[in-house]
């Protein structure tokens, strides 16, 4: 499946009553995301993402593993690693997630910050910091969204 070419955060999130947003521009993009995350995103995706959670950029880099430090050296480079890269998929895809689950933006967001117990009283997002964190967090969602809890 190929992604938006313009904006790899932004595809990732559902259009809520439509068809997911991963399907509807698989034919405007000419490069895998695969192929994307393995080059390394542009720094664009990070604000991106960073504009859709409303958390202060450098609880963000935390997230994705950077340093204040490292996080200036992006800034300037204005590219992202692979690994980098591949942690933006991974919590603008729990947004989308969390967004088809909560409908609006602000439930979303709201529900990503907010201790869960859940996910051990960690904030969601807090508890995504791996992949396996990440599958659970999806997974608490899925039972939200069917009413088990």
């Amino acid at each position: 499946m190929k992604y938006d070419e313009h904006c790899v955060v932004e595809s990732l999130l559902p259009h809520l009553g439509n068809e997911s947003a991963r399907v509807r521009d698989a034919g405007t993009s000419t490069t895998p995301l695969v192929e994307r995350i393995r080059h390394g995103l542009p720094l664009s995706e990070f604000h991106a993402l960073h504009e859709l959670l409303e958390i202060p950029e450098d609880e963000l880099g935390r997230f994705l593993g950077m340093s204040p430090a490292t996080l200036q050296r992006r800034k300037k480079s204005r590219q992202l690693n692979s690994a980098e890269s591949e942690r933006i998929v991974r919590f603008a895809r729990l947004f989308g997630a969390a967004l088809e689950v909560f409908e609006t933006h602000e439930a979303a967001r709201s529900w990503l910050k907010t201790p869960n117990p859940g996910t051990a009283q960690e904030p969601p997002l807090s508890y995504a910091d791996t992949e396996f964190g990440a599958r659970e967090v999806e997974n608490l969602l899925g039972r939200i969204d069917h009413g088990v809890f």
